[in-house]
């Protein structure tokens, strides 16, 4: 893994946390994401799994990537969100023209009321959980702060109803 992504994980799994320690649920999920980006495509095992992926992408969403993370309620998914976010963007900035990290990420949302409260996803957000959950050790936060976050809820997508006008003569 980079450097970055290595102070991470040490981060997550041995900071002296003073409020709240991520979950050993939502340091494997990272860890699972870490895998599959990092490690995988340079073993032939991984290499393997990823063309699996690959495979089951393309029958389902050709020409669409997807991975999903399943995590039970309560475990804590806006964290895990917010440290996908710190992971891909401090690797992004740190990695100019890199493939594999972004600074840019789509939220997409069942409901009004979840939007507000994953405003903690927002880097420059006061509650922001970067720093207020201190997911990100402090020297890093201002690579955190590069981050394009969008969160929107899924009706944004859906086909909107046309109507044609007719002139009146």
């Amino acid at each position: 893994v980079t450097p970055e992504t290595a102070r991470l994980l040490q981060h997550w799994r041995h900071h002296k946390f003073s409020h709240f320690r991520p979950f050993f649920c939502q340091v494997e999920a990272m860890e699972t994401l870490i895998w599959l980006t990092e490690v995988a495509p340079g073993h032939a095992a991984g290499k393997k799994f990823l063309d699996h992926l690959d495979a089951a992408n393309a029958l389902s969403n050709p020409g669409l990537q997807r991975l999903a993370l399943k995590l039970a309620t309560g475990a804590g998914k806006t964290t895990v969100m917010a440290m996908l976010i710190a992971w891909q963007t401090i690797n992004s900035v740190r990695r100019e023209g890199s493939k594999k990290f972004t600074r840019g990420f789509l939220v997409v949302i069942p409901g009004l009321t979840i939007k507000d409260r994953l405003r903690v996803l927002q880097p420059h957000d006061p509650d922001a959980y970067y720093e207020s959950r201190e997911l990100v050790p402090s020297d890093l936060l201002d690579d955190v702060r590069r981050a394009k976050i969008v969160i929107t809820n899924f009706h944004a997508f859906k086909r909107r109803e046309r109507i044609e006008q007719f002139l009146g003569v």
